[in-house]
């Protein structure tokens, strides 16, 4: 009994050591976002918390707008569809409107998504997609182009079985990037398994990129059905949730 409270008195103190370890080295490199409890700041760079704090925003519009706002994202909130208790439906849609620090467009332009996917985007304009494109093909994105947000349906469009992302406007597909200097990648023609080419690099790094951001992030590598697009989705799985990125 004695050497079973040791080894149990030897794990607490350890795991309270790494949690102090942890916390001061978050603090030395004066990144706040590596910390699960701090506020999520949509402005810093990506940390290690980011895709779970932006996944908790899921169930809490009030937190995601403000995170919206404190960013300066513009947008407006769009009005409710469906009934409380609907499988269909989104009580927290928001559109993105000119101005403010965002810089890439969308095509076509009525986009419409559920907030925290709307703050996803924005980190992921910011920190993963412009950096990449001026890095990897030497001109900015000016455009997004994609295939829609809301669908009410089931996944791959099934009579039967779990209800898409799609279904609550939690998840957009990314099918294409224009460029300032006129250039134009997709998805359907510009991928590559074997990634050879700035072209294909670029649309591997902004999917890998989109991982640190979404709950789930499914690429051309995953499947057939998705060999002309990038979904990227919110599902709300708690805290410690799984994460899918293929």
């Amino acid at each position: 009994m004695r050497a079973l409270r040791r080894v149990a008195g030897t794990v607490v103190i350890a795991g309270v050591l790494a949690v102090l370890l942890f916390v001061g080295w978050a603090a030395i490199r004066g990144r706040p976002q590596d910390l699960p409890w701090t506020p999520l700041d949509l402005g810093q760079p990506i940390g290690l918390f980011t895709g779970r704090k932006l996944a908790a925003l899921t169930d809490d519009f009030p937190a995601c707008r403000a995170a919206l706002d404190r960013a300066g994202v513009r947008y407006t909130v769009l009005p409710p569809r469906g009934q409380r208790g609907e499988t269909c439906g989104y009580a927290d849609g928001v559109r993105f409107t000119s101005g403010g620090p965002r810089r890439v467009g969308f095509t076509p332009a009525d986009l419409g998504v559920a907030c925290p996917v709307a703050a996803a985007l924005a980190v992921w304009e910011w920190e993963v997609v412009q950096p990449a494109a001026r890095t990897i093909l030497g001109s900015p994105v000016v455009a997004i182009e994609h295939f829609g947000s809301y669908s009410c349906r089931r996944l791959y469009g099934r009579d039967a079985g779990s209800w898409s992302e799609h279904a609550t406007a939690d998840a957009v597909d990314i099918a294409g990037f224009r460029l300032a200097d006129g250039r134009r990648l997709t998805i359907v023609g510009d991928w590559s398994r074997e990634g050879q080419g700035a072209d294909a690099r670029f649309l591997r790094t902004v999917r890998d990129g989109a991982c640190r951001l979404f709950s789930t992030t499914l690429s051309p590598d995953y499947n057939a059905a998705h060999r002309d697009h990038l979904h990227l989705d919110q599902a709300s799985r708690g805290a410690t949730g799984w994460r899918a990125c293929r």
